[in-house]
């Protein structure tokens, strides 16, 4: 099981107030981004850091097997956790159809993925059904789909894409169209993508230097937008630039090139807002949890062994109050030690 411990929140006689940091993983290209945990999964040379330029060179190739620039999690993120991400990216040339006959549009994708799936030789990011345990930001360069002598375009979007890890028939958006937009070409754009466990919901905004490029609708995982089973989840415990391959894809193909520069992914930790205080003689510790997670109070005098306070309690989404009812005579600190059950 996975445990993640926010340390020395009070003291039983003092209360000392720390900010709690999120989990961040950042590349602001300044240094080597393999020094701070990223990783490449795939071709290599699809992604280059220019130590000079600092930022990161992407060749989105769909000719090519898969290909992840990564860096793992330190807890997997569910449907009942918040996430983002964001960046800023040029392009400098994308297009669909550069592979004969698959001139519908391939993604470059920006997601939260569960690794050891997508790192599966047999993983096709197209293969409806089949591609659980995805939530992240994708973009679609134009294309097109001919069947008989019919011809159907596909416009450029810009997209969040959710893909359940219940039923992978379960995924969102199911309508497109209403994040139709195309990224500029040879200018940097920022790209904000993030998802609020509370509502539901995801939002992409797009700006270039701070103003926006185009108002985009947010996105709530629910019926109407594919996600029909209330008993619905995700787990991903990776987030990855990707560059996927079109092999065993029949209609979609993709070749972009373009850099990356001040990527940042943002993950809060299951326990927020933290405040304790005596009710009634008793030491009481509060705070905004999160489904899905245990939390335990614990105590230490020393700080070199730590005794349980509390028994494990499910999160409910809201607030959690946890008590000591035995605290010692002299002096104690406490923490809230979180868990995935």
């Amino acid at each position: 099981m996975k445990k993640y411990c926010l340390l020395a929140l009070a003291s039983v006689f003092v209360l000392h107030s720390h900010p709690l940091s999120a989990a961040t993983y950042a590349a602001r290209f300044g240094s080597d981004p393999t020094a701070d945990g990223w990783q490449i999964a795939g071709n290599t040379n699809l992604f280059q850091w220019d130590s000079t330029n600092h930022d990161l060179a992407v060749t989105w190739d769909s000719t090519q097997t898969n290909t992840y620039f990564y860096h793992p999690l330190e807890f997997a993120v569910t449907a009942n956790d918040d996430f983002s991400v964001e960046f800023d990216v040029m392009l400098s040339d994308i297009v669909s159809g550069n592979e004969p006959g698959k001139t519908g549009p391939m993604p470059i994708g920006f997601e939260f993925v569960n690794l050891a799936a997508v790192t599966d030789p047999t993983f096709i990011r197209n293969n409806f059904g089949f591609v659980p345990n995805i939530a992240g930001f994708d973009y679609y360069t134009d294309g097109y789909f001919t069947f008989g002598d019919q011809t159907f375009p596909a416009d450029a979007a810009t997209v969040p894409s959710f893909i359940s890890g219940t039923d992978s028939f379960d995924y969102a958006p199911q309508t497109v169209s209403v994040f139709d937009n195309r990224l500029p070409v040879n200018q940097m754009v920022h790209v904000l993508f993030a998802y609020t466990a509370t509502n539901q919901t995801a939002v992409v905004l797009v700006t270039t230097n701070g103003v926006p490029l185009v108002s985009l609708p947010p996105l709530v995982l629910n019926g109407p937008n594919g996600f029909a089973d209330p008993t619905y989840n995700f787990s991903m415990d990776t987030f990855c630039v990707a560059s996927f391959g079109s092999y065993g894809d029949d209609f979609n193909s993709v070749l972009a090139h373009g850099t990356i520069t001040n990527l940042v992914v943002n993950i809060p930790p299951p326990a927020q807002n933290l405040a304790g205080m005596f009710t009634n003689g008793v030491w009481q510790v509060t705070f905004t949890d999160h489904l899905d997670w245990d939390y335990k109070l614990q105590r230490t005098t020393n700080f070199v062994s730590w005794q349980d306070a509390s028994v494990f309690v499910d999160g409910n989404g809201t607030n959690l109050v946890l008590t000591d009812g035995v605290a010692p005579p002299i002096g104690a600190y406490y923490r809230v030690s979180a868990q995935r059950p």
